[in-house]
């Protein structure tokens, strides 16, 4: 069932898109969950939309927590041009969690979104209570400036055989791999109705460009992370070298790390059924 009877939607596919207008840009996103406490505020990855979240981690996170999922400046159908920095991407992102009302949020960074998270945090510290960052690495990390190369090799091998990219960029090319790959491209098609727009190729590069730029500039004193944090990726993450959620782990004080073996940057859309309990058990504690 998608909705309840009084119509308030009970799955990610069924959240009406909503949008707020901020500082000159209209922000779009979707709400799940009951309201009250603190919401949990998540961050996507590269070249993503709404339509991008695994409903296998949103819905049963938004079963006990205020679930907000948006386009930051211009991706999807929020207006405006894209950043091209990092720190201007989370300036925004900052912007629209206070159009919103709240306070103070956790926050759920993956890839992308993690590294946009930390600046949000760098720039804006009494904003976040919690910390989720998944598939992704800290400013400066080695190998974070290779991002644009891996991913259009995988977006051309994707193509030769007409396949969604994230099949290659995600998941491991074996037997267990394209399994999970498979699967989780089918939930993100869960959503039939009101679909958010493509992302653009301009607002793409200019992401990838912001990636490299971050990976390439002074590295990150993460002793100033002092919220909970808990860091999860696969073992064999080939976007973001997973040795990086390791030195995140060991930079954070007092953060929390799981890692899933034979899996890549989605390992957590992989293994959801092992990752969702952790997470939700994270923002209890």
């Amino acid at each position: 069932m998608s909705a309840s009877s009084t119509g308030v939607p009970t799955s990610y596919a069924a959240a009406p898109t909503r949008s707020i207008d901020a500082d000159g840009v209209s922000y779009a996103y979707r709400e799940l969950g009951p309201k009250g406490g603190v919401p949990v505020v998540f961050f996507h990855h590269l070249g993503a939309n709404l339509d991008n979240w695994d409903p296998r981690i949103i819905d049963p996170i938004a079963q006990e927590h205020h679930v907000v999922t948006f386009d930051n400046r211009g991706l999807g159908a929020s207006t405006g041009a894209v950043p091209d920095s990092i720190e201007a991407m989370a300036d925004d992102a900052a912007t629209f969690i206070r159009a919103l009302g709240f306070e103070e949020v956790d926050v759920f960074g993956f890839s992308l979104g993690g590294m946009v998270a930390q600046e949000l945090i760098g720039k804006h510290p009494g904003l976040v209570r919690k910390l989720i960052l998944a598939g992704t690495g800290p400013r400066g990390g080695k190998g974070i400036d290779n991002v644009a190369r891996v991913t259009y090799l995988d977006v051309l091998r994707a193509a030769l055989v007409r396949a969604d990219p994230k099949e290659f960029l995600f998941f491991n090319r074996n037997a267990a791999g394209k399994q999970a790959a498979r699967a989780f491209i089918a939930r993100l098609q869960e959503r039939t109705a009101g679909r958010d727009r493509p992302v653009r190729i301009r607002a793409f590069r200019t992401q990838l460009k912001a990636i490299r730029d971050w990976g390439r500039a002074e590295p990150a004193d993460l002793s100033a992370i002092r919220q909970p944090t808990l860091i999860a990726n696969g073992d064999h993450d080939r976007m973001v070298p997973s040795n990086l959620s390791m030195d995140l782990h060991r930079r954070i004080a007092g953060s929390e790390l799981v890692m899933y073996e034979d899996s890549g940057h989605g390992g957590i859309f992989q293994f959801h059924g092992q990752f969702v309990p952790a997470a939700v058990g994270f923002l209890k504690s």
